[in-house]
Order: C-alpha cells, then structure tokens, then sequence
C-alpha cells in the first residue's frame, strides 16, 4: 500500500502527521492551523470526503459509507454523515410540501378606486372565497382567511354591495397563490367536517377587526334576541 508520508519506508505515526507535517504544511501554504471548525487534523480529511461521498450527486448510502470507513457500527458513520444545506434545500424542494400547499385565489382589483385615489380609505383588492370576498389587505396574514369569521372585512356574495362591486366594468382580475396550512387545505379540499373543525379552532382567535369569531356570534344573537334584523354583511 503507498502512502503519502513515510519515514525510512514506515508509515508515520498520527501523532507526528497532527503535530509537525500538518502544521508545516499549513505554514507553507499561509493558512492557520486553526479554522471556525477548530485544529486541523488528519482526521478532518477524512470527515470531509465521508461528508462528500454522502452529500454527492449519486451518494453513498449510510451503510456503504460505514463499510466504506470501517466502522462496526453505523452510529459511527452518522457524525460523519452530515447533511450540506444545498442538498437540504433540495430535499426539501423534491417534497413538493410548498407547491403542493399552494392554491390561486381570484383576486379583483377595483381600478376605480385606485385611481380616484382614495383607495387608502376605501376596500380596493379582493379576494375571492366562493362564499363571498375578503376585503382584508393582509389576508395572507389572515388566520381566517379559509374560514372567513365574517368580520367587517367579509362581504358575502349575496349583499347588495358585492353584486356593486361585481357589475363593475373595470374590475381588474387576478389569480394569487396563497400558501395554506394543512388544516386549511383539508377545509378547502375535504369538506364541511374539516371546515367546522377549522372554525372551531379558530373560535376564539381575534379577526383583522378585532372581535373573535365567537364574540361576533353572540352579538349576532343578541340582535336576534332584542328583534333587530342583522346587516347584509353578518349573514353567514
């Protein structure tokens, strides 16, 4: 077997490769000796081409890397096996968790508004639920936002102000994707179950106006008490 290092045909020892051949090296070639790592050694080339074999573009497998080194245990071989951030990124990439959670929403944008110019007084963009449209400017921020508490950003599809809005002639139409949460998704592609499970959560979690779903409820019922009729906009 040939080695880098011999002396009078005998392979050095670990101790005089780590303390004079390695710090000789380093002081030839300008570099210090220690790194944010810590000492180099012989053992850290080691670590590095382990790390490389794993994170390669056809990489060793965890058993093959510890046949590889020697090791009699693959516990061994894990603090070799350590996982670059390219190959996390990825990883995480070839899962498709953020395009599968993904989903277009139409947005509408009433360009009257916006060129009036008091769209900083007035609801301009708004987003599509089925049920009706958020007028809520942050509503990827919306913890409602797939379970709409029906806020005083909420305008149902069957108020006399959406059927406004949508005989408009310069309403400008949008897709967005919006990234959802997996208790969002299932109440968008599961059903009703999901969606009650959803709001249920949700009960008692402020709206962009402020009350809870749970305190909007009972103002609705207590004007159902006293006889007063509820507006367009609290009807579910």
């Amino acid at each position: 077997m040939d080695f880098l290092f011999l002396e009078e045909m005998r392979r050095v020892s670990l101790r005089y490769l780590d303390s004079s051949i390695i710090p000789m090296l380093c002081r030839k070639a300008g570099i210090p000796i220690n790194d944010v790592r810590g000492r180099i050694t012989s053992h850290r080339a080691r670590s590095t081409i382990a790390s490389q074999l794993f994170n390669a573009k056809e990489p060793m497998t965890l058993f093959e890397l510890q046949d590889w080194l020697g090791h009699s245990s693959p516990d061994a071989t894990q603090h070799y096996a350590k996982i670059t951030p390219t190959k996390l990124a990825k990883s995480h990439a070839d899962a498709g968790y953020f395009g599968r959670n993904l989903r277009a929403i139409e947005v509408l944008i009433d360009q009257e508004t916006v060129n009036s110019g008091v769209a900083a007084r007035e609801p301009w963009k708004f987003y599509d639920l089925g049920h009706g449209y958020c007028s809520y400017d942050f509503f990827e921020q919306c913890p409602h936002r797939m379970a709409c508490a029906k806020c005083s950003f909420y305008l149902p599809k069957n108020s006399t102000k959406t059927q406004i809005l949508e005989a408009k002639t310069n309403l400008l139409r949008l897709r967005q994707d919006i990234p959802l949460a997996e208790a969002e998704l299932a109440a968008v592609e599961d059903g009703l179950a999901a969606y009650e499970q959803l709001l249920l959560k949700l009960a008692d979690v402020p709206t962009p106006a402020g009350p809870t779903p749970r305190q909007l409820g009972r103002e609705h019922l207590v004007q159902l008490q006293v006889g007063e009729q509820p507006t367009q906009s609290e009807h579910r």
